[in-house]
Order: structure tokens, then C-alpha cells, then sequence
């Protein structure tokens, strides 16, 4: 398996993790505990406690974003390339996610946080960018 698909598998359990540990563990701990019935949740995470909600929202931003990373892995596997630079790409994209999700899910949102958290976007979307160009830059 290449180094990117790696990055891409990382990505979906970082994801799913997020889903199981930050918002799972919310919600079971105050099912279990008889603080909340199994509906009282809703979709759109407008109630809880403040980390809760954050996460949920990093858990969506996972999901917005975990196609895009896998639209372009796919292209590169398809093509045949391997290279030192998409292998740094990939890896770059993913330690971006990661950071952008604890920093989203751990800190009050701020300016300066909210400007941390779009710097680690930009760079996922960057290397995001830059696979697809060499996926381009191959295929021409």
C-alpha cells in the first residue's frame, strides 16, 4: 500500500475517532448516567457543553473534507505515482487535519484560534492542490 492511501486510512479512522472518542463518549457518558435519554441529542449540536459541540463540528469538517483528500489519493494510486513529494503531501495533509481538529475541539474559539484553525486548513487544501497537480502534470 503507498504512503498516501496510508495518509488517506489515516484520515477516515482520525475521523471515525473523533466520532467514537470526543463525541461517543459525550453522549454514552450522560446516557449511562441518567443525565439524558437516548433522543436528546440533536443534529445540529446546538446543545452541550461547549467542547461537545466543537467537536461535533470538527467531525463535520472531517467529513467535508475526507472525499476531496480521497478524490485525489485515488487519483494519484490510479496514475501510478509515487514520489518522495506526494508522499510529503499526503502526510502534510494529514498532520494539518489532526492539528486543525484538537485545536478546534480543545480551545475556545477566538480570532487568533479560529485564524490557527483556517491556517490548517489552507495547508490541508494546499496539499490538496498540489497532488492534483502533479496528477495533472503526469497525465500531460
Amino acid at each position: 500500500m503507498t504512503f498516501p492511501l496510508w495518509m488517506l486510512l489515516g484520515f477516515a479512522m482520525w475521523t471515525a475517532a473523533i466520532l467514537v472518542f470526543a463525541i461517543g463518549f459525550y453522549r454514552f457518558s450522560r446516557i449511562f448516567t441518567g443525565r439524558a435519554g437516548m433522543a436528546s441529542f440533536p443534529a445540529d449540536g446546538r446543545e452541550g457543553a461547549g467542547w461537545y459541540q466543537r467537536a461535533m463540528r470538527a467531525h463535520a469538517n472531517c467529513i467535508e473534507n475526507l472525499p476531496l483528500f480521497t478524490v485525489v489519493v485515488f487519483a494519484l494510486y490510479a496514475s501510478g505515482i509515487a514520489s518522495p513529494a506526494t508522499d510529503a503531501l499526503a502526510g502534510v495533509a494529514l498532520a494539518a487535519r489532526l492539528v486543525q481538529s484538537l485545536v478546534h475541539i480543545s480551545t475556545e474559539q477566538t480570532d487568533r484560534v479560529v485564524t490557527v484553525r483556517f491556517t490548517f486548513f489552507f495547508v490541508q487544501l494546499a496539499c490538496f492542490v498540489a497532488i492534483a497537480g502533479v496528477v495533472v502534470a503526469h497525465a500531460l
